[in-house]
């Protein structure tokens, strides 16, 4: 056989369907032998596409077929593909292994975290990884491009970069000069280089002699010189042919010549650059090292039987000219700027999106046989029309598939990391408790019962770290509220300790990373039953973490603790998981990547804002832009005109639709710039799809509003409460629903896990330092400090007061205790601190408790109230609230701490607040005045006006039927706990 003098490539233009088209084409030239087509090639870029035409081919057998050989270009075992068609390999075959991926990123991050040490500039593992990763894929760029990295040493651009590229480039230099003697130890090349070597192999073995079959090249578009001059050689064999995906024969030759690349400036010697973000570019660039011009190419003449007018090509071409070419579009007809087909959906938010896209995706099952895809490059957007669409009972497959990291598997070995790290902090640790398949099976039930106590008991300040700490929690206490829940937990403590004593162990230690992860893996079998080794998401992960783990000796060796679950959620993210398969056979969730090759009657193009897509190119950390530039590796720019190539592609199918959110999650968002030029190249032929918009809306819109009323209950008088303490005496009278909540319905507001110190919990603290201070017999000032330094320096005191609150404290407290020592020598005693008391009035029991109860000169009582803040103002006491020192007053007056020789007559009632006041911190307050100056109450008046209050609230909710409405007093300040419960946003202010 010899070779064609003019070369044998086609395109399938983008309103045919590629792998129909092929499939149709190959056929009708092979399909008379059977045996003929057995022995042919096509050689594809993916996996994914071999799949795609391999599914092609079934749609077309009648009777059964035995398909061609198809080989991805990108599988590094090429010669094991190609198998019998290089047979005999012959000289040259003898090809290194490659270093294994997890191996050669090990051992990168560990050169690099060596290099950044000797520089200076020292990283953790984590960091080591990330860069690892970003050099690695500088190296397979080189590798790939075919461009010696030694090339770097000849570059004069050291004046030219900011020191920060300057840095980069002597770190890269260092870790050049180690890489190829690290690969020869081995006796190992990189991937990239072997696939390189492998496809010359290739190219060359054909070259002699042409396999005995057909070859075909389909939907290539790589411009990596190994695959190029494999194409080169294929489209000149006798039976060889390259068939591109969607190149644009539409454009005439100044456009086609205004993509670049362009000739060096005479006066410079330097190049414009070239559109690389046009779709076109990697085409063109590919013929040119093909030695193919773009009139060579043939139309491939056969057709996918389900395609678009070949119009919509030509409507593609005008939408994507480069730039100083677009006022071309003022010029075109009517015809030229048509989209019919394409129809566009904005809508306000991505959650409004998922759902008009899965309504299209169902509309299109309404016709028997149409097919429909979703592709889009935002995963979390795939996730959520999948979800919509199970509301239907259809099970749609993303096959871009998500990470690891992301997956129960991962987020378990994650959580794992991030409580051993954070040493059992209560969120980290809670999370991990809580896992999903944590304790899966018969046991797990029984486990969530104790860990929703755990939590319970870990609500407010964080205890001490480690899990030492947590034993410290459940040790008994005095005054302890909590003593049942304490007992409970403590009984299935000891079992969840044992399971993570091994990994706090080893945390704690600081070892290397391997043994680190051999603990994660062990923790992590035991703690799910080994559920998280179970499916094909539990398999993948095990593979990869037994890959992670025998390579870890080679990585970091400044593994840190605290820098694992960075490592982990970096290393795991780059795992992609695709579901097994059974789907809906007519529906397909697509990446850009698994999109490429594939077309549906329907194509739904989602995800068109700037920065998604096309997503913004990742920087390289390692090589600057101008470096990229001399060395003529590709920009970075690249990747947007792949994405440009695959939405141009994707819009060729009969029916588009494309869609776009006006914001994301988090801010107002760009439409992509594809979008842009399709709506002004459409102009008035623009179409909107707005029926999804509102099919979408209406699904989940009610017909009626009806808002809340406000709440107003009204309970039996014979369950109403007949004991009220006096702080919720304002409660009751301001926010009588609130009141219901609390103490009827018995629903009490849980403090935040691992909360910050609050102002009742620094109350709390400051009541228990006070409390020890005043019973002891000497109240020396010195010591009420150090009592007050010893608490906060406790094991279980928050670090906030220590750090921020303790200098306030003690300058507080330091003024308290002169305040006493000055009483003291004017005759005034402390009678009572801390002292609980209770009263039977108006048939209700009365409780309250005095912070301190003090014995006058002339024999009658101050009643005394500690404030971290300010205390309440005069107007507020006026108006009937805030009362509590007056019922007090009134608890002392009616006996009620009689058991503690405290009974009369109050005579002072007086707020001692810890706050500040000019320039010193302490200072005392009264509501009330004995002339009733300042607008204040009469001292004598007080319990008296208090107990009129107070039989007046207990009159009508206590006692009588009164019902508990829903902020009765919305002026007077009170909790917001319970507005949610009341729904106070639906009622509130309405009728006003």
């Amino acid at each position: 056989m010899g070779e064609r003098t003019r070369p044998a490539v086609y395109t399938i233009p983008a309103h045919r369907a590629f792998s129909d088209a092929l499939a149709a084409g190959v056929l009708a030239q092979h399909g008379g032998d059977p045996m003929g087509l057995a022995r042919g090639i096509i050689l594809v870029p993916t996996n994914r596409a071999a799949r795609s035409i391999s599914e092609a081919f079934v749609r077309r057998a009648e009777g059964g077929l035995l398909l061609p050989r198809l080989a991805p270009i990108g599988d590094p075992e090429l010669d094991e593909t190609l198998g019998s068609a290089l047979d005999p390999m012959g000289a040259g075959a003898d090809i290194p292994p490659a270093i294994p991926p997890m191996e050669r990123q090990m051992v990168l991050a560990r050169l690099v975290q060596h290099a950044r040490a000797r520089s200076g500039q020292p990283v953790d593992a984590a960091e080591a990884i990330r860069l690892a990763q970003a050099l690695a894929s500088t190296l397979d760029q080189l590798l790939i491009e075919q461009v010696d990295p030694r090339r770097i040493r000849d570059l004069e651009l050291t004046q030219e970069l900011s020191s920060h590229w300057q840095k980069s480039l002597e770190l890269f230099e260092i870790i050049l000069n180690i890489w190829p003697q690290v690969l020869a130890d081995r006796a190992m090349i990189d991937m990239a280089d072997r696939r390189n070597r492998l496809l010359d192999h290739v190219t060359r073995r054909w070259a002699e002699a042409a396999p005995p079959g057909f070859v075909i090249a389909a939907g290539i578009s790589t411009t990596a010189p190994a695959v190029a001059a494999l194409l080169k050689q294929v489209a000149r064999m006798e039976r060889g042919q390259v068939v591109l995906a969607d190149l644009d024969q539409n454009m005439n030759a100044e456009e086609w010549d205004a993509i670049g690349p362009f000739p060096p400036d005479p006066v410079t010697g330097r190049s414009r650059r070239p559109h690389e973000t046009h779709p076109q570019y990697a085409l063109k660039r590919l013929l040119d090292q093909m030695g193919v011009a773009r009139e060579e190419v043939a139309l491939w003449r056969w057709g996918g039987g389900h395609d678009a007018r070949a119009i919509r090509s030509r409507n593609i071409s005008h939408a994507m000219l480069v730039p100083q070419l677009t006022a071309k579009w003022r010029d075109l007809e009517t015809a030229e700027r048509s989209l019919a087909g394409v129809e566009a959906l904005e809508v306000a938010t991505p959650a409004e999106e998922a759902q008009a896209i899965a309504i299209a995706l169902r509309e299109a099952l309404e016709t028997p046989e149409r097919t429909a895809a979703l592709v889009t490059p935002d995963r979390a957007l795939a996730t959520r029309v999948a979800a919509h669409l199970r509301r239907w009972g259809i099970d749609a497959d993303d096959s871009a598939g998500q990470p690891l990291s992301r997956l129960l598997p991962g987020t378990l070995l994650i959580a794992l990391a991030e409580a051993a790290a954070e040493r059992f902090a209560p969120v980290a640790l809670l999370n991990l408790l809580k896992h999903p398949i944590v304790m899966r099976g018969e046991t797990r039930l029984g486990w969530l019962e104790h860990v929703r106590r755990f939590d319970l008991l870990l609500r407010g300040p964080r205890p001490a770290a480690g899990l030492s700490g947590v034993d410290a929690l459940l040790l008994p206490r005095e005054d302890d509220r909590q003593s049942h829940l304490r007992a409970q937990v403590a009984t299935w403590w000891p079992h969840a300790r044992a399971l993570l004593d091994p990994l706090e162990s080893a945390f704690a230690a600081g070892g290397d990373l391997a043994t680190l992860l051999a603990a994660l893996r062990t923790t992590a079998g035991i703690m799910s039953n080994d559920a998280v080794w179970a499916g094909h998401q539990g398999h993948a992960a095990a593979a990869f973490f037994a890959d992670m783990e025998t390579a870890a000796p080679e990585g970091p060796l400044d593994a840190s603790p605290q820098s694992i679950p960075a490592l982990l959620e970096r290393m795991l993210g780059q795992v992609a998981i695709r579901p097994p398969q059974g789907g809906h056979p007519r529906i397909a969730i697509l990446g850009l990547v698994e999109a490429q090759l594939q077309q549906t009657d329907l194509m739904i193009l989602a995800g068109l804002n700037e920065g998604t897509w096309p997503a913004l190119p990742a920087p390289d950390p390692w090589l600057a832009p101008r470096i990229r530039q001399e060395l003529g590796l590709p920009g970075l720019e690249r990747r947007i005109g792949l994405s440009a190539h695959d939405f141009a592609s994707a819009l060729g199918a009969p029916r588009v639709l494309i869609t776009r959110a006006r914001r994301d999650a988090s801010a107002p968002a760009v439409a992509s710039r594809f979008w842009l030029r399709l709506k002004a190249m459409a102009g008035a032929n623009w179409k909107e799809a707005d029926r999804y918009v509102a099919m979408a809306r209406s699904l989940d819109h009610a017909a009626t509003h009806e808002p809340a009323d406000r709440p107003a209950p009204c309970p039996p008088v014979d369950i109403r409460p007949r004991t009220i303490a006096v702080t919720d005496v304002d409660r009751l009278k301001a926010d009588p629903y609130a009141f219901y909540a609390r103490k009827i319905l018995r629903l009490s507001v849980l403090d935040p896990v691992d909360a910050d110190p609050s102002a009742a919990w620094r109350g709390t603290e400051v009541h228990r330092i006070l409390q020890h201070w005043a019973e002891q017999d000497n109240r020396d000032p010195a010591k009420l400090a150090k009592q007050a330094t010893d608490m906060l320096a406790r094991a279980d005191a928050h670090p906030l007061m220590r750090a921020l609150w303790q200098p306030r404290l003690l300058a507080a407290i330091h003024w308290i205790a002169a305040q006493v020592a000055e009483d003291m020598a004017e005759g005034r005693n402390i009678g009572l601190v801390e002292a609980a008391g209770k009263a039977v009035i108006a048939g209700i029991t009365l409780n309250g408790t005095a912070d301190r109860i003090d014995r006058l000169p002339n024999g009658q009582w101050a009643v005394i109230d500690y404030k971290t803040g300010k205390p309440p103002r005069a107007k507020q006491v006026q108006a009937g609230f805030a009362m509590q020192l007056g019922l007090l007053g009134l608890i002392l007056e009616h006996g009620g701490f009689a058991d503690r020789n405290v009974t009369g007559i109050s005579g002072s009632f007086e707020y001692w607040s810890l706050g500040k006041k000019g320039d010193s911190f302490g200072y005392r307050d009264s509501p009330t005045d004995a002339a009733g100056k300042r607008g204040k109450i009469v001292t004598a008046d007080f319990t008296t006006q208090a107990l009129d209050q107070f039989q007046e609230a207990a009159a009508s909710w206590l006692t009588g039927a009164e019902p508990f409405v829903a902020k009765l007093r919305p002026e007077i300040p009170t909790y917001a706990d319970y507005d949610q419960l009341m729904r106070l946003e639906e009622w509130y202010g309405r009728n006003d």
